[in-house]
């Protein structure tokens, strides 16, 4: 018997949650009588998803077992501070849906290797395909169920069954992915938000009160927590900005302004914009407006993250450390069982000892909805890259729509069998991994970014630089990690990413890969050239401010202002400074260049223009960023 404090009702609610999801998935995906499903129902959901279909989907894709285990983690270990990758995740979805979405919609395509094969060549997106699909097999399927079922096992009391759970996770997910494609994904999506956003509300609504004792509630619980953080000194738990003289092995993950104009904007515009299991649910929308809103919805959506995963790991930090400055330990309403022996255990720790009955199954089961959504997102972005890109490209060119969706599903079947298999071989105890998985990340995104970034916004983008910056940029990773382990991570992804930038854009200038092309139409070429000026301002502006901080520290300067700007990363504005000079440069030479890539893009700026629903939302998402931001600088 364990002891986890779940009764039968728990049980119950867990059980009819798991009922009505593989029931769900395989009732939308049904076809009518003598139909059959087409590629594009498989894979793309029959570009049928609505907005709110798009935005739950691409959350519930998002956030699983390393957001609510490892994020939760990381606010136990370093505080509110690492929810500056949800919180700019919002501003980036905006970029995404505005520049980056509309054109790869224009090209009607079913996977971001398929846009590398007919942006660059064969080999590119060969190159590519193989290796997402070892990354979503070999690394995503096994370290999301991995964290899942450690969770589970902690929760449940289940020592000793963790790849029990594994398969059970990975059968639940397999079933209705498997069967119905994407669109079962998607819209069982949509319940499974409902449950993880529901569920971790309430646990963290539960923690909270639990802290705050008798004929108190949660907004009390929060104000101990946040009075006793600030009463203990150098404790920069509730700052969203890290200071390396106060928390130094807190900045070596999260160098202070790093996180709003770092190696953050790298990480996250590789995850959302060119990442296979999240751009394909806006692939799948009914049009480019739709879609726009739907990351939109989901940019509100992630600013929600911080309090659903974040505060509660804030809290257990407080709670397991300091038992005698919280009311309702104190008074005696709660008897804490367990350890937080690393940072990953807080979580786990929090439903266990103050969730009560029938919360305790909603919050188990907004983890196992996080946890199996995720798997299935995985799975069929798998299977569609496999039969996509390798098996139409290159084992049979002329395979019907049925033997598409035949090997689609087997495909998923065996990427499952394999996970299942590696799983345990590959992954160890690790000590907040949410961060880890940031920082291993962070070696191929420098690479990811340029060669889709510029492939999709730059004509003269060519198919022999992406093909060396591919092949540079997974040792460039290596050699920074070895010669600079003491950097972090952030600094580091920015400095390659400046690298691969200049020998990308040199290796395309001597390339003879070129044609003549007509100049924008003189309006649109007003524009970029306005844009163009406004970035290069901006970009001197970043990075002659970094350099004469530079300057001044070398220099011996004990000026209070200068020291304080190094403790919280000023070195982040050279990166900033060099992101904002790439889009100078792609912009002028769109603008003035007299030649084109022969597979380049063809880009009209009418392609950008969104409606006034859209201008509003990002307003109002850039607005709660900036309050976030000043009231806990």
């Amino acid at each position: 018997m364990s002891d986890s404090g779940f009764l039968t009702i728990d049980y119950i609610i867990v059980g009819i949650y798991m009922l009505l999801l593989v029931s769900l998935g395989l009732f939308l995906s049904r076809t009518k009588k003598g139909e059959e499903k087409t590629a594009n129902d498989y894979f793309l959901a029959g570009n049928k998803l609505t907005w709110w279909a798009v935005g739950a989907s691409l959350i519930a894709a998002n956030i699983s077992a390393e957001q609510f285990i490892g994020m939760s983690g990381s606010g136990y270990s370093i505080g509110i501070s690492i929810a500056a990758y949800e919180i700019m995740a919002a501003v980036t979805l905006i970029i995404v849906a505005k520049f980056l979405l509309p054109i790869m919609l224009k090209q009607k395509i079913y996977t971001i290797p398929q846009f590398l094969r007919e942006r660059y060549n064969e080999g590119v997106g060969v190159s590519f395909s193989i290796f997402w699909l070892f990354l979503y097999v070999f690394v995503n399927l096994t370290s999301v169920a991995w964290l899942g079922a450690i969770a589970i096992e902690q929760i449940l009391g289940l020592e000793g069954y963790r790849m029990q759970i594994v398969l059970a996770l990975f059968i639940i997910a397999g079933i209705y992915s498997i069967y119905g494609g994407l669109a079962s994904v998607a819209w069982t999506d949509v319940l499974q938000v409902f449950f993880l956003v529901g569920g971790g509300l309430v646990t963290a609504y539960f923690a909270l009160e639990a802290v705050s004792g008798e004929g108190k509630g949660a907004l009390d619980g929060l104000a101990i927590i946040f009075d006793k953080v600030k009463s203990i000194p150098d404790d920069t738990h509730f700052n969203m900005i890290v200071d390396k003289s106060k928390s130094p092995a807190a900045f070596k993950d999260l160098p202070g302004l790093a996180a709003i104009v770092g190696g953050v904007w790298l990480t996250n515009i590789g995850y959302w914009g060119f990442n296979q299991y999240i751009i394909q649910k806006g692939f799948a929308a009914k049009s480019t407006k739709e879609a726009q809103k739907g990351l939109i919805f989901a940019a509100f959506l992630k600013i929600l993250i911080p309090f659903i995963v974040v505060i509660p790991g804030i809290t257990a930090y407080v709670m397991y450390n300091f038992p005698q400055d919280i009311p309702g330990i104190q008074q005696g309403y709660f008897d804490m069982s367990g350890a937080i022996n690393v940072s990953d255990d807080a979580y786990p720790w929090l439903i266990r000892n103050f969730t009560p009955a029938g919360i305790k199954g909603i919050s188990f089961a907004a983890l196992a909805a996080a946890v199996i959504s995720s798997l299935a997102s995985m799975l069929n972005s798998t299977s569609t890259i496999f039969t996509m890109d390798i098996y139409k490209q290159h084992i049979k060119k002329n395979a019907t729509d049925k033997q598409l969706v035949k090997i689609g599903r087997v495909t998923a079947l065996l990427a499952l069998i394999l996970a299942l298999i590696a799983v345990e071989p590959l992954l160890g105890g690790l000590d907040q991994a949410f961060q880890y998985i940031q920082e291993y990340s962070g070696f191929i995104y420098p690479g990811i970014i340029v060669v889709f970034g510029l492939g999709l916004l730059w004509k003269r983008a060519s198919s022999k630089a992406a093909i060396w910056t591919s092949i540079l940029t997974i040792p460039m990773g290596v050699l920074f990690k070895v010669a600079l382990p003491d950097m972090p991570f952030q600094f580091r992804m920015g400095y390659i990413f400046i690298i691969l930038f200049i020998i990308f854009v040199a290796i395309t200038f001597v390339d003879n890969s070129k044609e003549k092309t007509e100049l924008p139409a003189e309006k649109d070429r007003k524009k970029m050239l306005k844009w163009a000026r406004i970035s290069l301002a901006a970009a001197i502006f970043f990075i002659l401010s970094a350099a004469i901080h530079k300057i001044l520290l070398v220099s011996g300067s004990t000026n209070e202002t200068v020291i304080y700007l190094e403790n919280i990363g000023f070195e982040a504005f050279f990166f900033f400074g060099s992101l904002i000079l790439s889009v100078s440069v792609f912009l002028f030479s769109n603008s003035n260049d007299p030649y084109k890539d022969k597979q380049s893009v063809p880009i009209n700026l009418d392609l950008f223009k969104t409606d006034k629903a859209f201008a509003l939302g990002s307003l109002a998402i850039c607005a709660m960023v900036t309050i976030i931001y000043v009231l806990l600088w």
